[in-house]
């Protein structure tokens, strides 16, 4: 099982993102806000993105191997180094650190780019760039750290909400865009892909039909099938489905709002047909997501 990155680094987070009770945010990304005396990590591949975010004033001499080759270099304030996930990488810091580290899942980062931005995604996902300066995107950073130290609900909200924040700034600004010749081949662009997603919010609450998806992205029914599902794994139903399913989800967060309510505004015939779809999807009725 892959090792995480918490899992050598030399001391304990003294936040962590993953043992708070109410940051519903957890599934999108993992906070960890380190400080630590001059030491190394050896080289590791993860599974996961990760994004490190320099908050010390004083700059410091840092060593960072990716993938056998050796960079020695000063590390200052708001810059930010991205190790995408596969990449073999090891650190040496001969200053105190002060970082904020971000662990992102790169199946939930592509699936946030789809839903939520209608960006298609480079297999890769994020531009392997040694370092960078990036004081804004440090800034939200800091505002995720923030939330974590009272761990009530007011916190929670704010994580939820800057987890996003961060992740829109990140992936506009850094985010491997699928490349225009490759998404040429498959037929199927992010501008067809923001047209059908556009349309599969404005109708969320109504039946939405394969040919009615089809003629937003301007296609034949059967081409588009192919190719949407050539491009993004799944067919135009599934999609539709796990996004009533994401959307619901949301929804369910608010005590206030009745399951029955929440189906029809999703686009269910019922609430029986609620559940049934909702635990396809998730394993778990309505009730007992709602109730974990």
């Amino acid at each position: 099982m892959p090792r995480r990155y918490a899992d050598i680094y030399p001391s304990l987070p003294l936040l962590n993102s993953d043992e708070t009770r109410h940051m519903s945010a957890a599934a999108l990304m993992s906070v960890r806000y380190f400080q630590a005396e001059p030491d190394s990590m050896p080289e590791e591949v993860f599974a996961e993105h990760h994004v490190l975010l320099n908050l010390c004033d004083t700059s410091h001499r840092v060593q960072n191997r990716r993938d056998g080759v050796l960079r020695d270099f000063t590390f200052h304030k708001n810059e930010i180094v991205v190790t995408p996930a596969g990449i073999r990488s090891g650190w040496r810091w001969f200053g105190t650190s002060d970082v904020i580290v971000v662990t992102l899942d790169p199946d939930q980062v592509e699936a946030f780019a789809h839903r939520e931005l209608g960006i298609i995604l480079d297999h890769q996902q994020l531009v392997d760039l040694p370092q960078f300066s990036d004081a804004d995107l440090c800034n939200a950073g800091i505002i995720l750290r923030d939330a974590l130290e009272t761990d009530d609900l007011t916190s929670g909200v704010m994580f939820e909400a800057m987890s996003r924040v961060f992740l829109v700034k990140l992936l506009q600004r850094y985010g491997q865009q699928r490349a225009e010749e490759l998404a040429a081949s498959a037929r199927f662009t992010s501008d067809h892909f923001r047209r059908v997603l556009e349309h599969i919010r404005a109708h969320l609450d109504r039946t939405i039909t394969v040919d009615d998806l089809a003629g937003q992205a301007g296609m034949s029914p059967s081409h588009f099938a192919r190719v949407f599902k050539e491009t993004l794994g799944q067919t135009p139903m599934q999609y539709v489905l796990a996004y009533r399913i994401e959307q619901a989800a949301r929804m369910m967060r608010d005590k206030h709002l009745q399951l029955g309510e929440i189906a029809l505004s999703c686009g269910f015939a019922d609430q029986a047909h609620f559940s049934r779809s909702f635990k396809q999807i998730t394993g778990q009725t309505p009730r007992q997501y709602r109730a974990a």
